[in-house]
């Protein structure tokens, strides 16, 4: 039976039936002549040397909607800058490389942070903040949708199902987030299959079924980095700048709209991308360790700002009762692995739980320290009030680096 099952607080837009791409485009061609698109792409310069990427352009090739591609750079001198100009000149689309550490670019980072405008470290986070404030300096455009280069099985139908609740002016929605499976011969996913998940049952069982905590519990891959938005989401929203910025943009979301206007959609995809280490064996806080930590950093942040007073021994309850949500989580991730005929090692998994763990009690104490935790970067709202006309410059310093 198809699962067509509704559950939690937004709309679950699942894929049923025989695929139906070519619909979804000839659609999307008449919705966006009204509601004009641009697609964001963070990428890496390591990303070029991939073989990811070269599929995700094949298919971005036969796509007919988009208005515009920005692709965001990151860890790119100038000699790698032109070259992703040359890589990235194949597609047919309008194409803009945003140069992040150019020193156009540089130079406009550094006037945010004279007027006191926290910009965090480099990262996805900053580098696609900055492709949102060139978008939005294009008055014409009124949807933006961003996903990852690291996509190993990409088809553009995850691109079309990603953008129609938006792009569709007979929907009312104002921001989807994709999700999808996460299977080879074994079960990906692990930060939210033992982390995210048993972290927010393990809340709901102290805290009780809070609104946002029951937001939280709707998506089915929150972690999941394919998002399309009205552009006024990407204008008012403030996001992270480190790890938590998939579990932030959702506390933003919840805190600026109803939840009847937020949709998840199947994209219909068996996702495969690149694996971040465990970061178990690390000296500092590294690869999957660092994510949970700063996830919960996140979350107890948007938690406090919700109004949930949190003390120290909250946190000596949460982690005993994190560990025995993640245990029950293991245990039916084995049977479901059993009974698929999987690949499934339960002692790895329990280990990742603990040292979960551990990092969960990190979390709390730099909450405990801290509480306004690490300032997220601010709404382009409130930039453009500092810095009138930074739209335009930014822009102006895109074409700039574009044309050589």
């Amino acid at each position: 039976m198809a699962d067509f099952f509704q559950n939690g607080v937004i709309t679950t837009l699942q894929a049923l039936g025989p695929r139906a791409e070519e619909r979804l485009e000839r659609e999307l061609e008449e919705y966006t002549r009204d509601r004009p698109l641009v697609l964001v792409l963070p990428s890496l310069y390591s990303e070029l040397q991939g073989a990811a990427l070269v599929g995700i352009l094949d298919e971005l090739q036969q796509v007919s909607y988009l208005r515009e591609i920005v692709v965001t750079l990151g860890a790119a001198d100038e000699a790698q800058f032109r070259d992703a100009l040359g890589y990235f000149g194949r597609l047919p689309q309008k194409v803009r490389v945003l140069w992040n550490d150019g020193p156009r670019i540089r130079g406009i980072q550094a006037q945010m942070r004279e007027h006191s405008l926290f910009l965090g470290e480099p990262g996805k986070g900053l580098s696609a903040w900055m492709a949102y404030g060139y978008v939005l300096g294009d008055e014409v455009v009124r949807a933006v949708a961003l996903h990852d280069c690291d996509i190993v099985t990409y088809r553009r139908g995850l691109l079309h199902r990603l953008v129609y609740p938006i792009v569709n002016p007979h929907l009312d929605y104002q921001f989807c987030k994709g999700f999808y499976a996460r299977v080879t011969d074994r079960l990906h996913g692990r930060v939210t299959r033992i982390f995210v998940t048993p972290l927010v049952r393990a809340l709901q069982k102290i805290l009780g079924c809070t609104p946002f905590l029951n937001y939280l519990d709707s998506f089915r891959y929150p972690l999941a980095g394919e998002i399309c938005m009205d552009l006024d989401v990407a204008r008012i929203n403030r996001i992270p700048s480190n790890w938590g910025l998939e579990v932030g943009t959702l506390a933003e979301v919840y805190r600026n709209y109803a939840c009847r206007r937020v949709c998840q959609a199947d994209l219909d995809i068996d996702y495969e991308h690149k694996h971040q280490e465990t970061g178990i064996a690390a000296p500092q806080p590294a690869g999957l360790l660092r994510m949970s930590r700063e996830i919960a950093s996140t979350v107890f942040q948007a938690l406090a700002s919700d109004g949930v007073c949190m003390p120290q021994s909250f946190f000596r309850s949460l982690r005993a009762t994190y560990l025995r949500c993640a245990q029950d989580a293991i245990r039916q991730y084995s049977d479901l692995s059993a009974i698929n005929g999987l690949v499934y090692d339960r002692h790895t998994e329990d280990t990742l739980a603990e040292a979960f763990g551990r990092s969960l009690e990190r979390a709390g104490q730099d909450f405990l320290e801290n509480p306004l935790g690490t300032p997220s970067i601010p709404s382009w709202n409130r930039v453009s009030g500092a810095m009138p006309g930074v739209h335009r410059s930014i822009r102006e310093a895109v074409e700039l680096d574009n044309q050589g």
